[in-house]
């Protein structure tokens, strides 16, 4: 599936502004609505467009805390990686979930009210999913950039 110069720029219109009209759109790169409408909905069928939504802040939503938590866990085989994939997706607090290669198995990102609720996800999630055997946790500081555009170049 091969996109073109105009494809990117569509893509890297659309990851600023998901909400951009159609017409708006076109003006933008320089073609018809027809086209750049056909051009969109090509991009969304071949899985280039995964959805659209809002970005929330957080802070105003009592989510002030953002960690990444290493965790590691007692065994690498098959059966208990899908375990534990199976059982991350389900906890809401999970943003993210990534298997990493390194000293550690998993590299998860969540966001919970504060320190206090964050020892309870903890406790009550994070240390009871199975497999686990061990987690080293992050707390975010300073948030420099997030949600950041992917490189369209």
């Amino acid at each position: 599936m091969d996109i073109d110069k105009i494809d990117r720029r569509i893509l890297g219109i659309l990851q600023a502004d998901g909400r951009i009209a159609n017409v708006e759109l076109a003006e933008r790169i320089g073609l018809s609505p027809t086209s750049v409408g056909e051009r969109l909905k090509r991009l969304q069928r071949d899985g280039f467009v995964e959805g659209y939504g809002a970005r929330l802040n957080p802070h105003l939503l009592g989510l002030g805390l953002l960690v990444f938590v290493e965790v590691l866990l007692d065994k690498t085989t098959p059966d208990v990686f899908e375990r534990f994939a199976k059982a991350v997706r389900l906890a809401p607090e999970v943003l993210e979930c990534h298997m990493v290669a390194g000293g550690f198995d998993y590299l998860v990102k969540a966001r919970v009210a504060d320190m206090a609720a964050y020892r309870r996800f903890l406790g009550d999630v994070l240390l009871a999913l199975p497999g686990v055997r061990e987690t080293r946790t992050y707390a975010v500081m300073e948030e420099v950039k997030r949600d950041a555009p992917l490189p369209m170049g």
